[in-house]
């Protein structure tokens, strides 16, 4: 299978290609960035199946829907959404099958209302992957204080996730130390998000954040709602 991390400097935003066979999908691609997609796709010689997103972004605009007017690929929000423009909308436990391979959707709400992660299941001398968007980060977690988001759903959430094995590779949405790449194991025992007692103690830590909205927010929303093109 081929692997590929992008990673977008004025949000932070990592986006990843996958790709087995000749077909690929990318998660989580930013708009500013489609040339670069469709440079490397045609290098590689690969077919753009899927383009999906783990969820409405607020900081950057997606490419969801000029990847689509580009390659012809399907693209795809969570059910949640009420996403309208998407190709297709994906549920929990829905399968995205590129080339012999599949990504799992798992609905994680928490830091939005219609957050997904992309399970990549272990194969024969390989690891499990997750593609975690905003859900897990490196040594954090998702802000919970707009669109939908909520703590105690976000808590359970992560749960899921550290129920997976602890070597399953963490490929987060964004990361802003240049942080790359993570496991379950290494979360499980560092990340300060997840060493509180229980949902109401995580609650109370994310309540505490007191964070500014995204730069972009006002305009990204409503954009990505119209996959980019709005």
């Amino acid at each position: 299978m081929l692997f590929r991390q992008f990673f977008d400097s004025l949000s932070s935003t990592y986006t990843y290609l996958l790709a087995d066979q000749g077909e690929a999908v990318l998660i989580d691609p930013v708009k500013d960035k489609l040339d670069d997609y469709l440079h490397l796709l045609g290098e590689l010689q690969l077919r753009l199946v899927l383009a999906v997103d783990t969820h409405t972004h607020a900081d950057h605009i997606t490419a969801l829907g000029g990847l689509r007017d580009a390659t012809g690929c399907r693209s795809g929000f969570g059910a949640q959404s009420g996403s309208t423009c998407a190709s297709f909308t994906f549920a929990d436990g829905q399968r995205l099958a590129f080339g012999r391979r599949e990504l799992i959707a798992w609905h994680t709400p928490g830091h939005t209302d219609d957050s997904y992660c992309f399970l990549l299941p272990a194969s024969a001398g390989e690891a499990a992957q997750v593609f975690t968007g905003d859900t897990l980060l490196i040594r954090g977690s998702g802000r919970t204080d707009f669109q939908n988001g909520d703590a105690r759903a976000q808590w359970a959430s992560l749960q899921r996730l550290l129920a997976l094995p602890g070597d399953t590779a963490v490929w987060p949405g964004h990361d802003y130390r240049g942080w790359t790449r993570s496991s379950i194991a290494e979360e499980a025992a560092h990340n300060p998000r997840l060493q509180v007692a229980d949902a109401e103690a995580y609650a109370r830590l994310m309540a505490g954040l007191k964070l500014a909205n995204p730069r972009l927010m006002d305009v990204a929303v409503p954009a990505n709602r119209a996959c980019g093109q709005g």
